[in-house]
């Protein structure tokens, strides 16, 4: 399968580090996401709409992140995030057909993406106005699975699977002496035809340890993986809670 890699040495310089954490910071938060579902996805040529074609609705969405912050001024900073969505629904193909998949066919369809972040940051400004820049390596695998409704029915199955890299940005403004924070995050690469990007924006509230979160994210994959290619988004509210050390 085709591989999007990009070597990281080197390109770190690229941020170079223009602020370092005092002492060293541990973090770690796990999310819901609300999100809803549109788009294409192909198959040898074929395409269906997995939204008003088979009707895909949430499962689960869960997202976990852990950091690690430090004082050395030279090294990164280490950010890593999993996230995975799982969406099933019944529908029926529609006037062209799926991989095999007759026009008009009852179908049950399950889709799961899984994503796991490696992102190297350093903060440009630790105040008020918290800037982190760098580089994230995302694991992505994502299956579309097609089943005909009726006994010995047809399956179709459709994955993507990549390390794809790409540009991490994050940004934070606090509110003084009241624990609370408005901010965004996101990733981003456009590459040969293929593009990636999921931001978030969010209200936060800090008090002890404890981390709340609440805000709106979207995600967009525009993939292509040998014959199969997925052309989705996602978007919705989220909240988290975390622990902040």
């Amino acid at each position: 399968m085709r591989k999007l890699i990009l070597a990281f040495g080197g390109s770190m310089v690229l941020a170079a580090p223009l602020a370092s954490a005092d002492v060293l910071g541990v973090g770690a938060n796990v999310s819901y996401w609300d999100s809803e579902l549109s788009g294409d996805v192909v198959n040898k040529g074929s395409a269906v709409d997995i939204e008003n074609d088979l009707n895909l609705s949430s499962d689960s969405n869960a997202n976990f992140t852990a950091y690690f912050e430090h004082p050395v001024p030279v090294l990164p900073n280490v950010r890593v995030n999993y996230a995975s969505i799982s969406q099933n629904g019944s529908g029926q193909i529609g006037l062209e057909a799926f991989d095999g998949i007759l026009p008009g066919t009852d179908v049950d369809s399950e889709l799961d993406i899984d994503q796991l972040d490696l992102t190297l940051y350093y903060e440009v400004l630790d105040n008020w106005v918290n800037l982190d820049l760098g580089l994230t390596a995302r694991k992505l695998d994502g299956e579309l699975i097609v089943r005909e409704t009726f006994v010995g029915g047809r399956v179709s199955e459709t994955t993507v699977d990549a390390v794809i890299p790409m540009g991490y940005l994050a940004a934070r403004f606090d509110l003084p002496f009241t624990g609370v924070s408005v901010g965004g995050e996101g990733n981003l690469i456009s590459y040969s035809g293929d593009s990636l990007h999921d931001f978030n924006v969010y209200g936060q509230y800090e008090i002890s340890l404890l981390q709340l979160r609440a805000g709106y994210r979207q995600m967009s994959i525009d993939y292509e993986d040998d014959d199969d290619k997925m052309d989705v988004e996602l978007s919705g509210p989220f909240a988290s809670v975390g622990l902040t050390f």
